[in-house]
């Protein structure tokens, strides 16, 4: 056996053969057309095809999926990239090698900015799919299934995500990327095993047989009789655990409530029977992205209140939108920022485009008074007093009867007491407060190491927070990547977090481990998790301290 090693998206494992993606079509640099207005007509074409292919994907998918194949198919339609298309064939390039290169000049454009880097992988599918058309040739990305099978490939775009047969796809494992990048971020929503940045990945053939651990991070080829083994008792384990439908709560009955993250009024209908007291982040930015103007405060208002009436009185914490950086909207964004995530995102907008702000708090009463819901409101991106006073004056205007805001930047983690006085409730952001405390762009895998959630720094500001939310007795939940880490979500509850918002899929594994350790065992993980040197000590003096039960059932290391 082999075992190659990568990053892990979920608790998952999996046992199948490879199905690998097909390859990006190769792009001839032929003469020119000898019609060139034909030419740039079959471009403009195919632009138009590829878009209108991504905007149906969106339509029949929801939350994270619908948003970023609304961002691509907006690619798709970008005037300024079917101007040079059309610039190059007018100049005697043949179309499929005026795609290539124009879109070569948006890559290296993208390349410079590392808050845009992910968006390539949108951008070369929108190109494949664009000269595939061209040449007659079948769009890469992944085949028919024939059976249920491993998905392998250099990288998906979320496109290509999107476009899986659920009902096939056992596992992904992929050669790129990163572990908060959109294709792990979807796989997550989905609930299928991922591995990423598992190098040796691209030289598995068609039809090898090999068993995914999402848990540990491996890809073993050619699995023999014990591998299979483990496999299948951690996937009866972990469908046991989803039948449990009790609140979350540790061993001795504090309750914590475990939550999830949606994007979508589609997303709210599917926890209609799903085991989560209520939403713990409504992303509401997937409504804004993709569009080319604002949609209008009657669209807000209809779909917040899908949401909030598919809860059916569950709560329901709405994050005002949090674009700019990788989110970029094109009828907001400022296009000359040289850094965007440190720039006007979030609620940052209110700076140029208040009435945006005001119109989304307007829309979110409105579907709360029509609902007869009391959601809980919060903005992304505060960094002072000042601005969290500004949003809380708002949205209490609009009618909001709670409003929070979310900690991601250091200097209100710091200053809690102080936030605190002037909104009823905070949630930390851990992806965004791990980027801004370890100055690292959480979208670069080759620095996953230091947006660790384990890292020292980043609980220190946890606990601060969570400290200033107890001494004013006020909520503190989280909201980011670690409250689905099980091991994770015992030092959270022991710093004093309140509630864990997470993928639904993640939900039965950290429900689990509560339930095994008691709230004093959570505090003695917290306390020995801060006195670590390092995020790799801290996590492993954590295992060593988790009931054995929790560690092997869930395949914490």
């Amino acid at each position: 056996m082999t075992t190659l090693h990568g990053a892990g998206v979920g608790r998952g494992a999996a046992v199948g053969p490879v199905a690998r993606a097909h390859l990006s079509p190769p792009v001839p640099d032929g003469p020119a057309d000898p019609d060139r207005e034909a030419a740039t007509r079959a471009a403009e074409a195919a632009f138009a095809a590829v878009a209108d292919a991504l905007d149906a994907r969106a339509r029949d998918s929801s939350g994270t999926v619908a948003g970023v194949l609304g961002a691509a198919a907006a690619m798709a339609r970008d005037s300024e990239l079917i101007g040079q298309v059309r610039a190059r064939i007018g100049l005697g390039q043949a179309a499929p090698f005026a795609v290539d290169r124009a879109v070569a000049e948006f890559v290296d454009l993208f390349g410079q900015d590392p808050f845009l880097a992910e968006r390539v992988t949108d951008l070369l599918s929108v190109r494949d799919r664009v000269v595939a058309r061209l040449l007659g040739l079948p769009e890469p990305g992944v085949p028919a299934l024939a059976v249920p099978s491993v998905v392998v490939a250099r990288d998906l775009a979320p496109a290509d995500t999107a476009a899986l047969e659920l009902d096939k796809v056992l596992a992904i494992v992929i050669e790129q990327g990163g572990p908060t990048g959109h294709t792990a971020i979807i796989a997550g929503q989905l609930g299928i095993p991922c591995v990423v940045r598992v190098a040796g990945a691209g030289d598995l053939a068609d039809g090898t047989e090999v068993a995914v651990d999402a848990a540990a991070g491996t890809v073993v080829v050619a699995p023999d009789d014990d591998v299979r083994a483990r496999v299948a008792a951690r996937r009866e384990a972990l469908a046991s655990l989803a039948l449990r439908r009790d609140p979350g709560a540790t061993a001795d009955g504090h309750p914590v409530a475990l939550l999830a993250n949606i994007g979508t009024a589609e997303d709210a209908e599917r926890l209609t029977g799903a085991a989560v007291e209520g939403v713990g982040l409504f992303r509401t930015e997937v409504l804004f992205l993709g569009r080319t103007d604002e949609p209008t405060q009657a669209e807000q208002a209809d779909a917040y209140a899908r949401a909030f009436a598919a809860l059916g009185g569950r709560k329901v914490v709405v994050r005002t939108l949090d674009a700019g950086a990788d989110k970029p909207l094109a009828f907001v964004t400022r296009g000359d920022e040289e850094n965007p995530a440190l720039g006007v995102r979030g609620f940052r907008l209110v700076r140029g485009a208040e009435a945006l702000v005001r119109g989304q708090l307007a829309a979110i009463a409105r579907a709360a008074e029509r609902t007869g819901t009391d959601p809980w409101v919060m903005a992304p991106m505060v960094a002072t007093v000042e601005e969290a006073a500004q949003f809380a004056a708002l949205a209490r205007a609009a009618g909001v009867r709670t409003v929070g805001v979310m900690v991601e930047v250091p200097s209100v983690a710091l200053r809690a007491r102080d936030v605190l006085a002037e909104v009823d409730f905070v949630s930390i952001g851990t992806n965004d407060l791990a980027q801004y405390t370890m100055a690292t762009d959480r979208l670069l895998g080759d620095l996953a190491d230091l947006l660790d959630p384990w890292q020292p720094a980043v609980l220190d500001l946890v606990a601060a927070t969570a400290s200033a939310a107890a001494e004013t007795g006020k909520p503190a939940g989280v909201c980011g990547e670690s409250a689905a880490d099980p091991l994770m979500a015992l030092v959270l509850v022991g710093l004093g977090v309140t509630s864990l918002s997470m993928s639904p899929a993640a939900v039965p594994g950290v429900r689990f481990a509560l339930s095994r350790h008691t709230r004093a065992r959570c505090a003695e993980l917290a306390a020995t998790a801060r006195a670590a040197r390092t995020a790799g000590d801290a996590r492993a003096a954590c295992l060593a301290l988790a009931d054995p039960e929790v560690r092997e059932v869930l395949a914490l290391g």
